[in-house]
């Protein structure tokens, strides 16, 4: 039996030696990708990486400390715009302009964890999500931010090194994209990881175990407002452009969709569920805009529906994947994940 002898062995970032070698044999992988890879496998890439930050702060509140929230398109747009602005009206690099986005988006945060104290489940929900609806549409009638026609977004640069090019946006993406990753890591290994846990599992309990149920459920709502808002920067960069229509509901459900499909409470579940999603909606669409395919679609769907068809069948097909994966795989891509490296360990018996 594998048995842990001292406190370090449960919060160490890496548990083995294996864990940490293939960790490092996959960041391997991303370095040398610029090298093998096209600019739009790489703009993929980055697309991947971008959503993988959003679900991982997502999953922090909804997966670790069982909060709810609708509204997440609200904090990308906080991050996105907020960025932009500090950087084009207030002159402020790079560098400075994507972490003060994140603690903008992460001030809006704190501020809507407030309800949560009093609200939860669909009460919850429903705050959050006309939070996010309000963002929109105060965003989209400023003059300040462009208004319904957005803003344009400079080239990112860092000590005065340019990311114009597909490999250099990769590079910036994707080093903001793994630090983050490793902090959620080490902070579900810390005091304030665990004290999330205990407020999702019972807040009587945590209570009576001495956690401040107001000060940790506020600040769940700001770290994962923070990876949102970071987010919400990065996809500015990578599009070159933000606009309000951008940041819907929709947006928002795709954001809970990724974890849930993913796998709750799961840093690992959080990035396969960004990645499957992200790569079916890219694959569908192009699926969908085929010359052959998308007419052959369409025709079929008007002869077993209506006289116009379902044109954006892709959401249907891409509705019926997510379905066929909750029913099929409640712990989602993760509980995938468990089973194969279980399968490895007790191969071949």
């Amino acid at each position: 039996m594998d048995m842990k002898r001292h406190y370090y062995e449960d919060v160490r970032l890496f548990k083995t030696n294996t864990a940490l070698a293939l960790t490092v044999l996959f960041l391997a992988v991303l370095a040398s990708l610029p090298f093998l890879v096209g600019d739009y496998a790489l703009y993929v890439l980055n697309l991947i990486a971008i959503h993988s930050i959003v679900a991982i702060g997502l999953n922090i509140l909804v997966g670790c400390t069982g909060q709810i929230s609708l509204g997440h398109a609200g904090f990308f747009a906080i991050g996105a715009y907020s960025c932009v602005l500090l950087m084009v009206k207030a002159g402020l690099p790079f560098v400075i302009a994507l972490p003060a986005a994140g603690l903008i988006a992460a001030l809006f945060g704190f501020l809507l964890g407030l309800p949560s104290l009093r609200l939860e489940g669909p009460y919850l929900a429903i705050a959050t999500l006309g939070f996010g609806m309000a963002v929109t549409q105060i965003i989209g009638h400023s003059d300040f931010t462009g208004g319904h026609m957005g803003i344009h977004a400079p080239r990112m640069s860092i000590a005065g090194v340019v990311a114009d090019t597909g490999p250099r946006q990769y590079a910036v993406i994707m080093v903001v994209a793994v630090a983050l990753g490793l902090c959620a890591v080490s902070l579900m290994k810390t005091r304030v990881g665990r004290a999330f846990v205990a407020v999702r599992d019972s807040e009587i309990a945590a209570e009576a175990m001495g956690i401040n149920i107001s000060w940790f459920k506020t600040l769940s709502f700001a770290v994962s407002a923070f990876y949102t808002g970071v987010a919400g920067a990065l996809m500015a960069f990578a599009l070159e452009h933000v606009s309000a229509g951008s940041f819907n509901l929709i947006l928002s459900i795709t954001f809970l969709a990724m974890i849930i499909v993913g796998g709750l409470g799961s840093v690992m579940g959080s990035i396969l569920g960004a990645a499957l999603l992200t790569y079916l909606q890219l694959k569908l669409q192009i699926i969908q805009e085929a010359p052959w395919i998308g007419p052959f679609l369409l025709e079929i769907s008007k002869r077993y529906f209506t006289t116009e068809g379902l044109p954006n069948i892709q959401s249907i097909v891409f509705g019926a994947i997510m379905i066929a994966i909750v029913v099929f795989e409640p712990l989602g891509m993760h509980g995938i994940y468990l089973r194969c490296k279980r399968y490895w360990r007790m191969w071949p018996f």
